[in-house]
């Protein structure tokens, strides 16, 4: 489990070990291994010794790790350590018993962003991806999942993940109650534009803890299917399919989006 040392990766660690499980924990300084996924050198060396502590085989994957910082690094550690993560430990999924694989993505995925930035990162050019993202701020988080979606639809239902029967999911919350998140949910001005952003109509925040449940159960057996891409977003409603919503047209998203955003409030008040 990476990510497992902060905000929902470690409240899902907890969960998820008194359930009976055993997770090893992957975070940047503390954990059972610690390594750098926002450095391509960290990788390899993380995927090493989670094959060692492991045995060479692991039943399930859940990858946490996450930053929302206005800087390309943001794009390194959501994607391409992400990736990483998710790409390296699949030959320890396909020697398992429980072959599932699961990671947050976030409903920032749904809003504008750089199709040139998404399509440098799905082609795997970490460099010509960071460059580009450079000065772009605060869309940063919004590439990174957008791109972290995307690889995780594509590769679900082909290639090494489809041939070896691993489930691969993901999940795209909304706002979660967590240290990461509490300067945005504490200041004023970066509230309400969230509020802009992401609407809740429901007026609440969700809790680690359910969004841990969810990923418990995407990681378990009870999980059957694969490459669903489940949303916890305080009532609003959105398209889930590239023909109901434009992955690639960042102004058709918004549009849509705003249009499903103000029936959501008819329906709520």
């Amino acid at each position: 489990m990476s990510g497992a040392e902060s905000g929902i990766g470690n409240v899902t660690a907890e969960f998820v070990e008194r359930r009976g499980w055993r997770p090893i924990r992957v975070d940047l300084m503390e954990g059972d291994v610690c390594a750098n996924l926002a450095a391509t050198e960290g990788h390899v060396p993380m995927v090493e010794r989670v094959t060692t502590l492991a045995g060479g085989r692991l039943d399930a994957v859940i990858a946490c790790d996450g930053l929302t910082l206005p800087h390309p690094i943001t794009l390194q550690v959501n994607y391409f350590g992400m990736v990483a993560t998710l790409a390296g430990l699949r030959p320890l999924l396909a020697k398992g018993a429980n072959l599932r694989a699961v990671a947050i993505s976030s409903r920032a995925l749904l809003m504008p962003n750089d199709p040139v930035v998404v399509a440098a990162c799905l082609g795997g050019d970490e460099a010509s991806s960071v460059a580009t993202a450079e000065g772009k701020g605060e869309v940063d988080n919004a590439l990174s999942k957008r791109a972290l979606t995307r690889w995780i639809r594509r590769n679900a239902i082909n290639g090494e993940w489809a041939r070896t029967s691993i489930r691969l999911n993901a999940i795209a919350p909304g706002m979660v109650a967590t240290p990461m998140t509490a300067a945005m949910r504490h200041d004023p001005t970066q509230r309400r534009g969230l509020n802009q952003a992401m609407p809740m109509p429901i007026g609440q925040v969700a809790h680690p803890e359910e969004t841990a449940e969810l990923l418990a159960w995407l990681a378990s057996p009870a999980k059957k299917s694969c490459e669903s891409i489940g949303r916890k977003s305080g009532a609003l409603q959105v398209g889930e399919r590239k023909k109901v919503i434009g992955f690639d047209d960042p102004n058709r998203i918004s549009g849509e989006l705003r249009v499903r955003m103000a029936r959501t409030r008819r329906l709520v008040h």
